[in-house]
Formats: structure tokens, C-alpha cells, sequence
């Protein structure tokens, strides 16, 4: 692995009460490609790359994955061929971020994919689901998304039976959240046709 490409960061670490200065290194999207091909990460390992740091990814428990089946059969119903439903695969924010999402609404070049991963620009939305990560997604992952000007994000919080809608990116935050609940309906912003009741999600 090329050295160069890394980015040195400094943090304190304090042992017993005595400060001491910790060099990190951050690693950009290439240097995690290279790992993946060089076999670093087992087969059944779920790693995603976060703002140049490599973080093990939650398992997947039942309610997690139903309501995610269930969102993609909802979305599949009612966008048709207007998307595609891209379901726990990897998009490519910058040189430092390569999350998986659990659903994300792409626009419909197939084509373009086969070369690459998704970027910012192709994104309509990206739904996470969580449940025992729901701290960290509101904290690391939906302000990662917002500096990456994705449009729209929703956060399904499967403890709290809730949807937050995160939009109006301006200036790499988003300036509104709202929450909706039971026979509630959320609206994509991209295809404000397509409303969807959360007691179907979730």
C-alpha cells in the first residue's frame, strides 16, 4: 500500500492520567479498494469506509431486515422503472467515504454503474434504517450525507416506530427534519406523487 496516500492525523490518548499524542492515519477510497482486493477483509465481513476511518458494520437483525425488505418492494410498486433500488450497496461520497446505505433511490443509468459506484449527483434519496445504531447514524451519518449534498435522507427508527425526513440542503446541512409516525405518510421529495404510510415501512 502506497504510504503517501494516507493522511496523518494527530489525537491525544491519556493513560493513567499522562497525555500522549497518537498519530492516525486516514485512509481514502483507493487504499480501502486495495485492502478489499488484496483479501484483508474476510468474505463475510460488512466494513464500510467513514470519513477515511474502516467501520464494522452492525449485523442485520429480523425487524431490520423486514422493514427493509418492505421498503423495497413499496418503492419497486410505486417509482416503476422512474428509479432504481439499490438495497445495501456500496455509493462513493468523496475520496474518504464509501458508506453502504440500506436503500438508496438512484437515477435510472445502469449503464454508468457498471463502471463505477454511485456519486452524489445520482442520488434521489437515502433511507438508513436503525436500531441499535440510531445515536451514530444521526450523529456521523446523516451529517456525512448532508456535506456530500444528498438531497434527502430518511432516518426509519425501528425502536421508536418513527420516520425522520432530513431535507432543504443548504450549505451542507440540512434545514429541516421532520417526523412522521402510524398512518402518517411520508413524500420523496424527488417523485412527490409517491407517499408512502409509515405503518407500511415499519
Amino acid at each position: 500500500m502506497n504510504v503517501s496516500l494516507l493522511t496523518v492525523h494527530a489525537s491525544l490518548l491519556t493513560i493513567q492520567g499522562v497525555k500522549m499524542q497518537l498519530l492516525t492515519r486516514k485512509f481514502t477510497v483507493t487504499d480501502y479498494q486495495k485492502m478489499a482486493e488484496m483479501g484483508i477483509f474476510q468474505p463475510e465481513e460488512r466494513v464500510e469506509l467513514i470519513e477515511g476511518e474502516i467501520i464494522k458494520m452492525s449485523p442485520i437483525g429480523f425487524k431490520h431486515g423486514v422493514c427493509i425488505i418492505s421498503l423495497t418492494n413499496i418503492l419497486a410498486k410505486k417509482l416503476g422503472e422512474r428509479a432504481l433500488i439499490s438495497v445495501q450497496n456500496t455509493i462513493q461520497l468523496d475520496n474518504n467515504s464509501q458508506p453502504q446505505p440500506d436503500v438508496v433511490l438512484l437515477k435510472n443509468d445502469l449503464e454508468v454503474y457498471k463502471t463505477r459506484h454511485p456519486q452524489p449527483a445520482d442520488i434521489f434519496l437515502i433511507i438508513e434504517v436503525a436500531d441499535t445504531t440510531i445515536k451514530s447514524d444521526r450523529s456521523v451519518k446523516i451529517p456525512l450525507y448532508a456535506r456530500a449534498n444528498i438531497p434527502e435522507v430518511w432516518l426509519v427508527d425501528i425502536n421508536e416506530q418513527t420516520v425522520e425526513v432530513y431535507g432543504n440542503n443548504q450549505l451542507n446541512n440540512y434545514q429541516t427534519m421532520a417526523k412522521f409516525t402510524g398512518d402518517e405518510t411520508v413524500t420523496i421529495m424527488a417523485f412527490p406523487d409517491v407517499k408512502i404510510p409509515v405503518n407500511q415501512i415499519i
